[in-house]
């Protein structure tokens, strides 16, 4: 489907992957790992520090696996300065996909989401399926993120406006922004409940169950362009 399927990386094997973390030890050992397996191939090491753009250019990667943990900043400059290359593709690693900043960093680009925690052959499989041109979200298939986002499709056919309400439309912003629940309360100065309600009336117009999709859908058919 158009909507979660992206061009194809022209590359030739191995895979050329660059890893950006402010760990060196987690670095380190992602590496090793990385090394063990046929067909990919680490290009480079950044530690998302002030020359961190400067270097993703002069590495030139496939894949960016990028630690969420301070990745946010460099995701932002680099959309905002057009350093990253088109068929270059971002998998953010990330302590746990339920969190704000998950959302914001698919907003900015990214392509991939693995949890920290996960198995090798499930990070193995994401650089694959990235790679393609496919999203890859937490160790879910592809299908089942594209299949929900058919049906956001279709819930956009029915309305340009999406039935969406001025005030939904900027609790989706505050959402892919990265902002909590809690923090969409007193920056909107309303209750958390009433938040819970207007999320709730949210992921029912467009068919969305979680602020993931809501994110996806959101940078996929421009929902905030204009407001």
């Amino acid at each position: 489907m158009r909507a979660v399927v992206a061009t194809p990386l022209k590359i030739q094997q191995p895979v050329r992957i660059v890893i950006a973390d402010e760990q060196p030890i987690f670095r380190d050992g992602l590496r090793l790992l990385i090394e063990t397996e046929p067909g990919f191939r680490i290009v480079g090491e950044i530690g998302n520090g002030s020359e961190a753009v400067a270097r993703v250019r002069e590495l030139d990667p496939d894949i960016l696996l990028l630690g969420l943990a301070g990745g946010i900043p460099l995701l932002q400059t680099l959309r905002d300065v057009g350093a990253a290359r088109m068929s270059m593709r971002i998998i953010v690693l990330t302590p746990s996909v339920d969190t704000p900043d998950v959302p914001r960093a698919l907003q900015l680009g990214a392509r991939g989401v693995v949890p920290k925690d996960s198995a090798a052959d499930v990070l193995f499989e994401s650089i694959r399926s990235v790679a393609a041109g496919h999203y890859w979200i937490g160790g879910e298939s592809v299908s089942k993120v594209a299949s929900s986002l058919r049906e956001l499709e279709t819930a956009r056919r029915r309305s340009k406006a999406f039935g969406l309400t001025r005030r939904e439309l900027e609790i989706v912003r505050a959402v892919v922004s990265g902002y909590t629940n809690k923090e969409i309360a007193e920056r909107f100065t309303i209750s958390e409940n009433t938040v819970k309600r207007h999320l709730t009336h949210i992921f029912n117009k467009l068919g969305a169950s979680n602020r993931v999709e809501l994110a996806l859908f959101s940078a996929h058919h421009r929902l905030l362009d204009g407001i």
